[in-house]
């Protein structure tokens, strides 16, 4: 079901340039290559969580607003970034997934989340929980990715 919708998410950015990988084409601040970026980022940071627990996540409610601003640059295809870039960033943390997917012993061992205000205190995550969680972020953001590629040229990922 990942490789799927990972496969959707790339495939809205065939044929495209570096300069329309970074346009915002709707009212969002998304743009294509920026969600690429982001999905790369989010899968990576949970796989990290997995092996390493909460730590690797740090602590989202000590924050500051330049931690913030630095997280918003991962929507957004910044100067000196290709798109060829972030996908190949991508295809290196989809393999290092796919890998741990494979090999963990256990996909039921559960680590504590991380503090943030978006998670109920005390929670424990299973490494299954992770990667339905990684599958419901990566088809979310391949549905965002249709309708910018949509409003850019209008191709379409399906249909």
């Amino acid at each position: 079901m990942l490789a799927k919708h990972r496969h959707f998410l790339r495939f809205t950015t065939r044929d495209l340039t570096d300069e329309q990988a970074g346009l915002r084409s709707t009212a969002s601040e998304l743009c294509l290559g920026g969600l690429i970026k982001h999905v790369t980022s989010v899968e990576r940071s949970w796989m990290d969580f997995v092996l390493d627990g909460p730590s690797a996540m740090g602590d989202f409610t000590t924050m500051t607003e330049a931690d913030w601003a630095r997280r918003a640059d991962e929507f957004r295809l910044l100067p000196g970034e290709t798109l060829a870039g972030v996908l190949a960033d991508y295809a290196e943390v989809a393999a290092r997934t796919d890998d741990l997917a494979t090999a963990l012993p256990d996909l039921d061992a559960t680590q504590p989340l991380p503090k943030a205000p978006w998670f109920e205190p005390d929670t424990h995550w299973s490494v299954r929980r992770v990667l339905m969680h990684v599958i419901a972020e990566t088809a979310q953001h391949a549905g965002h990715a249709d309708i910018i590629r949509e409003s850019l040229d209008g191709a379409k990922s399906m249909g």
